[in-house]
């Protein structure tokens, strides 16, 4: 269990999360929504101990993670920023070995072990035909899960994912997240992921948490928590919620000068 309580981060004199709580249940898939600026990132950031928290506690198994060394969370903690960048002339197969220095150290070198678990991230992320390949030369899709497999590399038990994907076209969206709910569901992993898109919420996610002024304002079961009140208090955007297919669908309602005109009947 991962879990922050009433933090507070500030950058200078302005306070982006204010007495911010969050729970993040194991073996699930946790996505953390809200608007631009909302302070979702940040949050994100005060957990993984790269900004500074003001006030409030973050515990991982009831052990706070301020007491942790850097290592000692990277074993515990793997974490896919919003935007990763890959060193140029570097192959695929050695970025994701990099991955795994906090486990067997700079000097130490990877074992066979830790190399059967490289190979078995990139099999995992579809891309272990690949690893002779410069980073550089790849897809946007295909860079994206090669950052997930490095995250996989570092075998920790919790991931936390700051939009993991931004840019992609919906064909990649849906198959990293599907890749996403399957280390949850089959591989007894526990994901935090920054999310844009309710539908992809609705349709990938165990749970929700809902963020708005640096706090967040509404969390739980996705089916027991996206609602036309809610995003309406979240986003400031009138929607209709409805069941398709047995899962949530959000659809915004659209101005009324702006609404397509309804379709004539053929002749």
């Amino acid at each position: 269990m991962l879990e922050a309580k009433a933090v507070s981060v500030a950058y200078g004199a302005e306070r982006v999360v204010a007495e911010c709580s969050l729970a993040v249940a194991p073996r699930r898939l946790t996505a953390l929504v809200g608007p631009n600026g909302c302070g979702k990132s940040t949050l994100l950031k005060a957990i993984m101990g790269f900004v500074p928290v003001q006030s409030g506690s973050i515990t991982l198994d009831g052990a706070p993670l301020a007491a942790m060394g850097r290592r000692a969370i990277a074993r515990r903690i793997a974490y896919l920023p919003q935007d990763g960048h890959a060193p140029e002339h570097m192959r695929l197969g050695d970025m994701v070995e990099l991955a795994g220095y906090a486990r067997y150290g700079l000097f130490g070198g990877p074992t066979a072990q830790d190399r059967a678990l490289f190979a078995r991230a990139l099999d995992t992320v579809g891309l272990a035909d690949l690893a002779g390949r410069y980073v550089t030369t790849l897809s946007g899709g295909q860079r994206q899960r090669a950052f997930l497999a490095m995250v996989l590399a570092q075998d920790a038990d919790l991931i936390v994912m700051d939009e993991p994907v931004n840019h992609l076209d919906a064909t990649y969206q849906v198959a990293i997240l599907a890749l996403v709910r399957r280390l949850t569901r089959h591989g007894g992993k526990t994901v935090l992921a920054v999310l844009h898109d309710l539908n992809l919420v609705t349709g990938f996610a165990d749970d929700v948490a809902m963020m708005r002024g640096g706090r967040v304002v509404a969390a739980g079961p996705v089916a027991a928590t996206i609602d036309v009140a809610s995003v309406a208090a979240v986003f400031d955007l009138e929607a209709d919620i409805f069941t398709r297919a047995g899962r949530l669908v959000c659809l915004p309602r659209l101005p009324e000068a702006e609404a397509p005109p309804p379709s004539e009947p053929p002749a």
